[in-house]
């Protein structure tokens, strides 16, 4: 009787783990533009084509939820600014519920109603005071019509906020914290409903300050000290998801959920705008997408993933100026602008092409760089381990063309990469002791440019003596196929655990 249960421990402690992450990535639907595909051709491109589960439209668009009815991607409507104060009212509530979800729901996956847009960047005192009070008789009217797995919330600019900086300081406009926020916060409690927010680092670059395009790019920088809580931010979105959900805190709401409603960048502009670029939309994009959905979360919120909508799907060439006609991940022929990681099929298709975490392929091109949660001491070690290992260093020194900034999280990104391209670009040798993360976009910047496969085995070489030396220990750690031995700590734990279980249970024997 024990042996099958020996057996199955053995598979269970031995058998390699997968980890699975639920997909938070979904796109904003915008129409405005003459040229875009019919809804039922979107609606099979983003599920056959793209891992995109959920969209967030702009309206309650009949074509739209028609086209999307059975291919289970979760869709969020919006009520328009112009209707709220008639939807306070419960009589006209239920008939907007009737004309507009129980035409299409269930087969049509309406999971949100998003009562306006940035109704407080309006400045319309009377949208204002009627918001929240929509937002209630709305959810009411779907409870009496049977329906209780829709949510119901608003999305809100950062212009909500009086202060932000540093992120710890985040406190709501005064005369809105109480009259406004609290309310809805408490309401959004009671329904399990998250606090919607559209932050945008790209308007938040600073030409005066030159880092502050890759703080908000996700690049390495400096980052920027909160010192209150003593933390880092090595990133603008993180910095600005932490100033709201001060704010939050403060008011005692600090256990709502933060989905993020919208946020974006321009890969075109007009001439001499501050970051616009292909470059610069395929690199905040890519890396948006993947922080967010890593778990990782932010400062403050630590280990949390955050529902995102990426704006737009589409280019629009309708919008007014020429940046926010260039917002989208595809052209209306459904080719990408650039790829972001998002198809399902992948090929580089851009300058931040991504690819799935695994092995590197010769087609795909991947860095190494530190996970924002870091310490500055683990971040030493790091550089001190793989500058000893026969890593041309001289770049980071004084003089070098990546010594600025003079941050020991800059430095780090550099060698950890470069032993990373040395040691032949296994997932296992950016583990770092679980302080890197491997990077699709190239975090070169200015003159600093990182090495990328053959170029850092070239710095090995010339760098270090055969077969003795730093380098010696470094080619030691590879089995003559090139699998890389290194583990994790936890991972050899974990082993030693299921070692002494096994022979626990054959001792029973």
């Amino acid at each position: 009787m024990l042996l099958p249960l020996l057996h199955l421990l053995f598979f269970f402690f031995f058998s390699p783990s997968y980890s699975t992450t639920t997909t938070t990535i979904g796109v904003n639907y915008g129409t405005v533009a003459d040229n875009l595909p019919p809804p039922t051709t979107v609606a099979t491109f983003l599920r056959s084509q793209t891992t995109i589960n959920r969209i967030k439209i702009f309206d309650t668009n009949p074509d739209i939820l028609r086209a999307f009815a059975g291919t289970g991607i979760s869709i969020t409507v919006t009520v328009g600014n112009g209707d709220i104060p008639n939807l306070s009212k419960l009589p006209a509530a239920q008939s907007w519920v009737s004309t507009n979800i129980l035409p299409f729901h269930p087969k049509t996956a309406i999971n949100r109603i998003a009562v306006g847009n940035e109704i407080l960047a309006t400045s319309d005192k009377d949208l204002i005071a009627h918001t929240v009070p929509a937002m209630k008789t709305l959810y009411q009217a779907l409870t009496l019509a049977n329906i209780t797995n829709i949510q119901v919330s608003t999305p809100h600019s950062l212009g909500i906020l009086t202060s932000s900086e540093p992120p710890s300081s985040g406190q709501f406009r005064p005369g809105y914290d109480k009259a406004i926020f609290a309310p809805m916060l408490d309401f959004l409690r009671q329904t399990k409903s998250p606090f919607l927010v559209n932050p945008y680092p790209f308007f938040g670059i600073d030409p005066n300050r030159p880092d502050s395009l890759n703080w908000a790019l996700f690049k390495p920088n400096g980052g920027v000290l909160d010192s209150v809580t003593g933390f880092n931010y090595t990133n603008m979105f993180d910095a600005q998801m932490d100033a709201v959900f001060s704010a939050m805190k403060k008011l005692g709401y600090d256990d709502v959920d933060i989905a993020v409603a919208e946020t974006g960048w321009p890969s075109a502009g007009d001439p001499g705008q501050p970051g616009v670029g292909l470059d610069n939309a395929a690199s905040y994009n890519g890396n948006l997408i993947r922080h967010v959905s890593s778990g990782q979360g932010t400062p403050l919120m630590p280990n949390r993933t955050f529902e995102t909508f990426v704006f737009s799907l589409f280019n629009e060439n309708l919008k007014p100026t020429i940046s926010e006609q260039n917002y989208g991940l595809f052209k209306p022929d459904l080719k990408p602008v650039y790829d972001v990681g998002l198809l399902t099929h992948q090929q580089a298709m851009g300058p931040a092409a991504a690819q799935a975490p695994g092995p590197t392929s010769s087609g795909s091109k991947t860095w190494c760089v530190p996970k924002t949660s870091a310490k500055e001491k683990e971040l030493q070690a790091n550089i001190d381990f793989a500058c000893s290992s026969g890593i041309d260093c001289g770049p980071i020194k004084d003089g070098g063309p990546c010594f600025k900034p003079n941050t020991v999280r800059s430095h780090a990104a550099y060698a950890m990469n470069a032993y990373f391209q040395a040691s032949g670009r296994h997932a296992s040798d950016c583990d770092f002791g679980n302080t890197g993360v491997i990077a699709y976009t190239d975090p070169s910047y200015d003159t600093c440019t990182y090495p990328y496969a053959t170029t850092a085995a070239a710095a090995v070489t010339a760098s270090a003596p055969e077969a003795e030396g730093p380098s010696a220990g470094m080619k030691a750690r590879k089995s003559d196929s090139g699998a890389s031995i290194k583990l994790g700590v936890s991972t050899l734990i974990n082993h030693i655990i299921s070692y002494f279980v096994c022979i626990l249970f054959c001792f029973l024997l």
